[in-house]
């Protein structure tokens, strides 16, 4: 985009170069009309007077109506008069193109066109003998006369006005000579003057050209000769260097009155008006000449001057005084002015808004004329008008006419108050005043004389709405990019009376957005470098303001106390108020250390203390001066509030001294183990990172790893899913560190559960998430989770230690739950494991309940939870609500575990029966206090796995572990039930009501599956006839099919049962059955389907016995029932099998220690564990992550 934009940028500079070729080459040989042409030509002298007034105010909108108007009249008589109206045109940047177009057209038609004009545009640089009154006076605007005169002059020669380059020669000569140097503004007047041309004509000087010029054909057909180069480049050189002479001797100038100012500070504690005034002026003038003395080195391609650096230049300071402030500190580790790197660049690195702003709108350059006078008048206007108008308390109140208002500056909002005490004013208040009035009465007479233009109120009128729609984003800037920005806006509004409304603005922040005051001083910073006025007016209402406030003692007022100081403090960071004012602002609160007086010192010292103090120039003054507040603060008999501010503003300035921190020195390896995991490691460099703690020395490096490993809460909580991923990638090649991982997070989760401190929160919430992803890596199994589910809530009750491991209203533990839940809960969407779920929601909204009241984000965490997991799971509103159901789920489970035990079919354990199971009711007495229920657990029982007699199956999810799914096995089962027709149905409804123990609603909808459904004959008869339609086209389709082997032993189709009593048996035999003898004799009897007409019947066919066709069907019949018959011993052995594991040994707390390595899976399912095909039913689909290892999803 941006070599697009510079390819279309390169293409218009073409295109003007070109044009001003061919303007080049039709002056050079004008064809002049002849007189004949002229006559026929306007001559009058009221049309040319009108073409001539014009002339003086040529600009790029007016240029094409300006060329047609001359070309329609005679000027041939006033040629001088056109001259002259051309020199006196005050001509900007932008106008010169169409200055050099008009002179072009008048040298093509008049002869002595450019001779008269060259002689007085010459003549403006020599302008002759001036009183120094007039030349006092008139100093900027002849500055800026010569500066388009001049850049004119160079585009007249470029295009073939005139050729004689021997004029800026002598131009040249006159703007550098020596004797312009003894008077410092003209020298900086010239000196930009000749940075001007060396930049605009660098062919002139013998200066290289750039390879892309577009003007080099111009460059070309210059008459310039090489002594004339070579003059003017000597002329350039000569004066650069004696220039930079000037600026050495100044730059030494200002040292020596630094030091002496930095003396006289330190005796007296303030600077004198005249030596700041002094100071202020010479440093202003030096900065000026550095930046045009750097300005033309650049131009001349040469090196800018490089001043000694003492790092003290342009301060209040000197080497020797920086010295002695230091004393007391560590001359070798010097304390830095800023904090870090941001806040400096805050402070200090302020946009340049003249990169930003043409140097018109900052003010800089000031358009004089009529123009001006009209603005001057119309800013005037502006500033009565705002003076007639008060502001208080952020309201605007009418001042009658008779009423006070401030001469120059406006009235601050403060000042409003008519019986408040007067304030400390300047001297000088009444000749600001007197010069005042003299300009207003000035302007009622220009008012009154000249008409208003409508066009300058219209614009005017814009302008303000802009400013306004300005100030109304001031509030929003709270950001450094905003208020730059903002400050380079109000730069193309730039006029005084909108500066006073701007300082206005600034000053009435809001006394409660202390975190505003920041930015606006950075705004008035930036303004106050190329606006002098913005800086003494904030500075000015600032200072009065809080005179005012300190005079008038008021207790009330303290946030606009707190506010003014504060705002004081950040321009003193910005170098914009003076340390002295700050100083005597801090002596003024210490000399009566009482009441709000405290506040706004503590507040000054908190803002800029330490700024002040780490500066070589003041840190002599404000280390005397927090020794001072320290010793009142111990005279005194402060309340603890205001002596805890005084300490803590001290110490903010001063902090005590303390032994620096000790670097822990770690071997190589360890760091770069550190590297990998908490620098490195991201999403795109896993398996990097992985490869290369394989490449480790493991023996050396697993104890180490796993203790980094461990460490997931020190770095980003978004990163502990890497983790968990590389622990799985690690685990295919070492399978103890994975053990070890495992082992080391459930055993960090219960020390935090007995020790329950603040300070591990983050550590026990990381823990819990690295849990959850080390489930979705395959890592655990479910009944891992399940187990760390029933602890986190159980843990501690029924022991002395209750209310310290679990107080009623910490709600820590429901922080634990949700996380875990939040990063594996998804998975438990299936089978036994959605069981379990439902189970422990249970409790879980018992336990949420016994809290009471809940924080609201805790809240809001909980609904987004049961919305993820279980939408259409009913929350109970009570305790006595959930423990009821909880009751009623227990309740049937030990019926089902009797109804089994009475059946043989079940073990039980040894295990204590209750377990969690049993938290008695609190009493409605107690209704308000349900956690001071002392629940039937034993200590012995913390963190035991919880019976779930629900499952008569134990599930083992983990991907290294039973690659066959349990709904696999459940399948099996109701195929083993289908094939026994006798006792199925009993069998059946034992298995539905075994999958529903934990849910009423899930048994509901298998019992409704038994119902028979009514259906509508009309919608019966329509499926039938439709059916028939599909099964017809689906024959007719396949009739040119080649006919494959016919089945020997097919399904019957079911519409040849339609008249049959049993619509889901075959009451007369199957297929293939044998015949007793009295039917068929020793024969076996077949259906076969047959077609008569377009219904498809069957007839029953008698075969032999020993034929061969009967031989086969039987051998192939038997061989299936005898498969079928392995498959379900197998199934039954199976779970004979578990159900007599699960019964000889009590529960396990933790179950985790199986091995869980991928190739540790039993049967041939588990081949290349993790690589392995996804398991159907239950299974988590894997997706791969680093390198082969796989996540649930």
């Amino acid at each position: 985009m941006e070599a697009q934009d510079t390819q279309i940028r390169m293409e218009e500079l073409k295109k003007v170069a070109d044009l001003k070729l061919s303007l080049r080459h039709s002056n050079l040989a004008p064809e002049r009309p002849d007189a004949a042409f002229l006559r026929t030509l306007d001559s009058s002298i009221k049309r040319n007077t009108a073409v001539i007034k014009k002339l003086k105010q040529i600009n790029e909108e007016q240029q094409e109506g300006l060329l047609e108007e001359l070309k329609s009249v005679n000027v041939s008589k006033f040629v001088t008069e056109a001259v002259t109206a051309i020199c006196d045109a005050k001509l900007k940047t932008s106008d010169i193109n169409a200055a050099v177009q008009v002179c072009s057209l008048l040298h093509q038609r008049y002869k002595d066109f450019s001779p008269n004009l060259i002689q007085g545009l010459v003549k403006i640089f020599f302008p002759g003998k001036m009183t120094a009154e007039d030349a006092d006076a008139d100093r900027t605007s002849r500055a800026m006369r010569k500066r388009s005169t001049l850049r004119l002059l160079v585009e007249l020669y470029f295009c073939g006005v005139f050729e004689d380059a021997g004029i800026f020669v002598t131009i040249i000569k006159d703007l550098t000579s020596a004797e312009h140097l003894k008077d410092r503004e003209l020298a900086q007047t010239n000196l930009s003057l000749l940075v001007s041309f060396a930049r605009q004509a660098r062919v002139l000087i013998g200066l290289p050209v750039g390879n892309q010029d577009v003007q080099e054909e111009i460059y070309k057909e210059l008459s310039v000769t090489p002594e004339q180069k070579k003059q003017l480049r000597k002329l350039f050189q000569s004066f650069f260097d004696i220039a930079v002479d000037l600026l050495q001797s100044e730059h030494g100038a200002l040292r020596l009155l630094e030091q002496e100012n930095a003396r006289m500070l330190n005796a007296k504690g303030e600077l004198s008006e005249e030596n700041a005034a002094a100071y202020e002026k010479l440093r202003k003038s030096y900065d000026h000449l550095l930046r045009n003395i750097s300005s033309l080195a650049v131009a001349l391609d040469t090196q800018p001057p490089v001043m000694p650096e003492d790092g003290h230049t342009t301060r209040v300071t000197s080497g020797e005084d920086a010295a002695s402030a230091f004393v007391g500190k560590d001359p070798n580790a010097p304390e830095p002015v800023w904090d870090d790197e941001d806040t400096r660049s805050f402070y200090e690195s302020l946009p340049d808004l003249r990169a930003f702003v043409p140097a018109v709108l900052l003010g800089e350059v000031e358009p004089k004329g009529d123009s001006s006078l009209s603005q001057k008048s119309a800013e005037q206007q502006d500033g009565r008008g705002d003076s007639d108008q008060t502001s208080v308390g952020g309201l605007l109140i009418d001042v009658p006419d008779g009423g006070p208002k401030s001469d120059g500056v406006e009235t601050p909002s403060y000042m409003s108050d008519e019986k408040s005490s007067p304030v400390i004013r300047d001297k000088d208040d009444k000749d600001k005043g007197k010069e005042s009035d003299k300009e207003k009465a000035r302007e009622r007479d220009a008012e009154r004389k000249g008409d208003r233009d409508p066009e300058k109120e219209k614009i005017k009128g814009l302008e303000g709405a802009s400013l306004d729609s300005l100030v109304q984003r001031l509030p929003g800037c709270v950001s450094r990019d905003l208020i730059d920005q903002l400050t380079v806006d109000f730069c193309y509004l730039n006029s005084k009376s909108n500066r006073k409304k701007l300082v206005r603005a600034l000053f009435n922040v809001p006394r409660t957005s202390l975190e505003l005051i920041p930015y606006y001083s950075r705004m008035i910073a930036t303004l106050s470098t190329c606006m002098k006025d913005v800086a003494p007016m904030i500075l000015q209402w600032l200072e009065e303001e809080f005179s005012f406030l300190m005079t008038k003692k008021d207790q009330m007022n303290i946030e606009t106390k707190i506010r003014n100081i504060r705002f004081l403090g950040e321009l003193a960071k910005f170098k914009v108020a003076p340390p002295g004012l700050i100083f005597s602002c801090l002596k003024c609160c210490l000399d009566d250390f009482t009441h709000h007086n405290i506040d706004v010192a503590c507040n000054l010292l908190e803002t800029c203390g330490r700024f002040l103090y780490r500066s070589p120039e003041t840190s002599v003054r404000m280390g005397n001066m927090l020794e001072i507040i320290m010793r009142l603060k111990n005279v005194k008999n402060l309340d603890a509030r205001h002596s805890t501010l005084v300490e803590n503003a001290y110490y903010q300035c001063k902090p005590p001294e303390r032994s620096a921190r000790v670097l822990k020195v770690r071997p190589p390896l360890h760091q770069y183990i550190r590297k990998l995991l908490f620098t490195d490691l991201d999403k795109s460099s896993i398996e990097r990172v992985l490869r290369q703690l394989r490449k480790l020395p493991w023996n050396e490096s697993e104890s180490y790893l796993l203790k980094c490993f461990m460490k997931v809460h020190k770095g980003k909580y978004s990163q502990v899913h890497l983790i968990a991923s590389l622990t799985a990638g690690l685990s295919r090649y070492h399978d103890a560190f994975a053990v070890g991982v495992v082992d080391q997070v459930l055993e960090e989760i219960r020390v935090g559960l007995e020790m329950n401190l603040i300070g591990m929160q983050q550590r026990r919430i990381a823990y819990m998430r690295f849990l959850g992803e080390l489930y979705s890596y395959r890592l655990i199994d479910s009944p891992v989770i399940f187990d760390t589910l029933y602890l986190i809530i159980f843990f501690g009750y029924g022991t002395p230690e209750q209310d310290t491991l679990d107080p009623p209203e910490d709600c820590f533990r429901l922080r634990m739950v949700i996380t875990l839940l939040e990063t594996c809960g998804q998975f438990f969407d299936r089978g036994s494991s959605k069981r379990r779920l439902d189970r422990f929601l249970l409790y879980f909204q018992r336990y949420v309940l016994s809290k009471g009241v809940i924080p609201l984000d805790v809240e809001f965490d909980l609904q987004d939870l049961f919305a993820d997991l279980r939408p259409k799971m009913v929350r109970f509103t009570t305790f006595e609500e959930a423990n009821q159901a909880i009751l009623e789920l227990e309740e049937r489970e030990r019926s089902m575990l009797s109804e089994k035990q009475g059946n043989g079919r079940f073990q039980p354990a040894e295990a204590n029966p209750q377990g969690p199971n049993e938290i008695p009711v609190p009493s409605s007495g107690a209704a308000q206090d349900v956690r001071g229920v002392d629940h039937a657990m034993s200590p012995a029982e913390n963190g035991t796995s919880l019976p779930d007699e629900g499952d008569s199956e134990t599930e083992t999810e983990s991907g290294s572990m039973e690659p066959d799914g349990q709904d696999e096995e459940e399948e099996l089962e109701e195929e083993k039930y289908a094939e026994n027709d006798e006792d199925g149905d009993d069998e059946e409804e034992e298995e539905v009501s075994a999958d529903a123990v934990g849910s009423e609603e899930e048994e509901h909808i298998k019992m409704k599956q038994k119902k028979v459904v009514e259906v509508d004959p009309a919608e019966a008869e329509e499926f039938e006839r439709e059916l028939r339609a599909l099964m017809q086209e689906s024959i007719d389709s396949r009739k040119l099919e080649m006919r494959a082997r016919p089945t020997l032993n097919m399904m019957i189709p079911m519409n040849l049962f339609e008249g049959s009593k049993d619509h889901g048996r075959i009451t007369d035999g199957e297929s293939g059955d044998e015949v007793p003898d009295e039917q068929g004799g020793n024969s076996v009897r077949f259906r076969v389907l047959v077609k008569k007409g377009n219904k498809q019947q069957t007839k029953q066919l008698y075969i032999p016995r020993d034929s061969s066709l009967v031989q086969s069907t039987k051998q192939k019949e038997a061989a299936e029932l005898e498969e079928k018959q392995d498959i379900k011993r197998l199934v039954l052995e199976y779970n004979e099998r578990e159900e007599e594991d699960r019964g000889g040994a009590a529960p396990q707390p933790m179950n985790w220690s199986v091995p869980s390595a991928p190739n540790m899976g039993r049967g041939s399912g588990s081949k290349g564990g993790w690589d392995g095909a996804p398991r159907s039913g239950n299974s988590r689909q894997r997706r791969p992550v680093a390198a082969g290892y796989g996540r649930r999803r």
